[in-house]
């Protein structure tokens, strides 16, 4: 495997928290695993992905009994979510993306976060089908992974240039102020409205403009992300991890894990994945069919 991660160049750095390139190694490029899915963990925010070989992106619904799931192309919006969705993995593909910060959607790709969030939008539906299909080329031509971040640099400075000369800003003050507090423990989200002088209304819906969630779900997904890092230890008992992350017991901390990520904490950690947030589905020992947990 080759793997080039970084944050972007400084002027995209407001709008875009890091980029990345990747291409599969000679041993694995073009070889297949029939049926084989992983389950995608939420990070709260969006990202844009291009596909540079094998097939479209598909995804599945979470009951077993969707096998034929449902494709979505080679360049990909995922929007913000509050828990996993499980996709296609059975063939290595070459991909270059970007996780985006809160609040660049407008700017980047034409349309809120909300109107995005919690699924996934082909691209071609907010740049057009000749400006995406022009960077899907263009991207496809180069091979070397820094000349593929540098070329999708430029193309996110050159719409970000447009947005801003059309008078676009980035992230409204009162939420920026806000996302802070959410992302520690038990925010006291009835005070963050108050401080920021809007309605109770007015502010959730400015929130969800800008991230693609409610304030409580975004909350949510930020002490998920503490229990992700704090369990990077594999020796470190789950009960810890439910105190320092802000969950009231471990018994909670099951409960939300299951929900979030499709799969009990123990489970998820039995797996060995080398990334936290791309994790195989499970797999029934009899049938050799992949099979995943609906969240409860």
């Amino acid at each position: 495997m080759r793997q080039l991660t970084r944050a972007p160049v400084p002027h995209l750095r407001p709008f875009v928290r890091q980029v990345w390139a990747w291409a599969p190694g000679a041993e694995s490029a073009g070889a297949e695993r029939p049926g084989a899915r992983e389950h995608v963990l939420p990070t709260g925010g969006m990202h844009l992905v291009f596909r540079l070989s094998g097939p479209p992106l598909k995804l599945f619904g979470h009951a077993a009994a969707d096998t034929e799931g449902q494709t979505y192309g080679h360049a990909i919006v995922g929007g913000a979510r509050s828990s996993f969705y499980l996709r296609d993995v059975s063939v290595a593909t070459r991909s270059v993306g970007a996780q985006l910060q809160p609040g660049a959607a407008r700017a980047l790709l034409g349309a809120p976060e909300d109107a995005l969030s919690g699924q996934h939008t082909p691209l071609d539906a907010l740049w057009g089908a000749r400006e995406a299909a022009d960077a899907l080329e263009r991207l496809h031509a180069e091979d070397d992974l820094a000349r593929q971040l540098a070329l999708f640099e430029a193309m996110l400075s050159a719409r970000l240039a447009l947005a801003l000369r059309a008078g676009l800003r980035g992230l409204h003050p009162a939420i920026a102020a806000a996302l802070g507090p959410l992302a520690g423990e038990n925010p006291a989200i009835g005070a963050l409205v108050a401080d920021s002088g809007y309605s109770h209304r007015r502010f959730i819906a400015l929130f969800r403009g800008a991230i693609g969630l409610s304030p409580k779900e975004y909350a949510r997904v930020m002490r998920f992300d503490r229990a992700l890092a704090l369990a990077a230890d594999p020796a470190r008992p789950w009960a810890e991890i439910a105190f320092e992350a802000g969950y009231a017991d471990q018994a909670h901390l099951s409960r939300e894990f299951s929900a979030l990520a499709g799969m009990a904490p123990q489970a998820w950690r039995r797996t060995g994945a080398t990334s936290p947030r791309h994790v195989a589905a499970p797999a029934d020992a009899a049938t050799g069919q992949i099979r995943s947990r609906r969240p409860r």
